[in-house]
């Protein structure tokens, strides 16, 4: 028998023993989004958007947990509104319907639960792994375009649209009415992609903008250049010098705690 092997078998003895602590948790969420990025550098509190998911949590004791949690909501920027005469000179817009399902670990700094030893609050830590599902658009003269269709950096491919990062993050909970938990958190995303917004690096030389049909052509070149004056210089600056986007997200949720088996007190 190798020591891996024997390691193995004592943590799911190990495991067995505590299985009588183990419960599990659902819950609802409501939160706001964040977007960080090429078309908003440095304002962190840009939470304009809401966003609501669920989630369900397997609480291995009383200070780890895992959780699979999925929520919905939106990004987006506006350099028309912004406080800075370059970005509204550069007038680049953009919002995105965003998905995020992720695979977390909470641990719990003190010994949380509902039995009368325990602590009915804790502050926590959290991190683990997560897939985000996005869709840059943008309106333009009326309409709305979605933006991956049209290349507007000279691209030879579209980008995909779902991206990994790894959260991390910290909150807050209560235990109240004995199985009800309300915990509130904030955590961050620093996706994979640099194209949430549909910008990333420099102006296109015009001629990786052409298409089949003058009217698309026409269509990309408006897109990818949408400053006042008609400032972008092939070659120039498009975006920010940072490699990777990212989002904030702020949520409280609500949730219900179901006893597996009964405690050992």
């Amino acid at each position: 028998m190798t020591n891996y092997f024997k390691v193995f078998i004592l943590f799911m003895l190990l495991s067995s023993q505590s299985a009588k602590a183990q419960t599990w948790e659902v819950g609802v969420t409501a939160g706001s989004l964040c977007y960080m990025g090429d078309l908003n550098q440095n304002n962190f509190r840009q939470f304009h958007h809401p966003a609501f998911g669920f989630s369900v949590k397997r609480n291995l004791d009383s200070y780890w947990a895992l959780k699979l949690a999925l929520f919905s909501g939106k990004i987006s920027a506006d350099e028309s509104k912004s406080p800075y005469q370059q970005e509204r000179e550069r007038n680049l817009s953009f919002f995105s319907p965003l998905t995020e399902g992720s695979l977390q670990v909470e641990f719990n700094f003190f010994d949380y639960g509902f039995d009368f030893l325990q602590k009915r609050f804790t502050p926590y830590l959290y991190s683990g792994i997560a897939l985000t599902g996005f869709n840059p658009q943008t309106n333009y003269k009326g309409a709305t375009y979605e933006l991956k269709y049209y290349r507007t950096e000279g691209q030879a491919n579209q980008y995909n649209t779902i991206t990994y990062s790894i959260p991390v993050g910290a909150g807050v909970k209560f235990n109240f009415g004995k199985y009800f938990n309300l915990s509130a958190e904030l955590g961050t995303r620093n996706v994979s992609t640099d194209y949430l917004d549909d910008v990333s690096g420099y102006y296109p030389d015009p001629a990786l903008l052409q298409d089949n049909s003058p009217e698309k052509t026409a269509l990309r070149l408006a897109l990818s250049d949408r400053s006042i004056n008609k400032s972008g210089v092939a070659g120039t600056q498009r975006g920010d010098f940072r490699k990777k986007d990212s989002y904030l997200f702020v949520g409280i949720t609500l949730s219900y705690t179901f006893v597996s088996q009964k405690c050992p007190f």
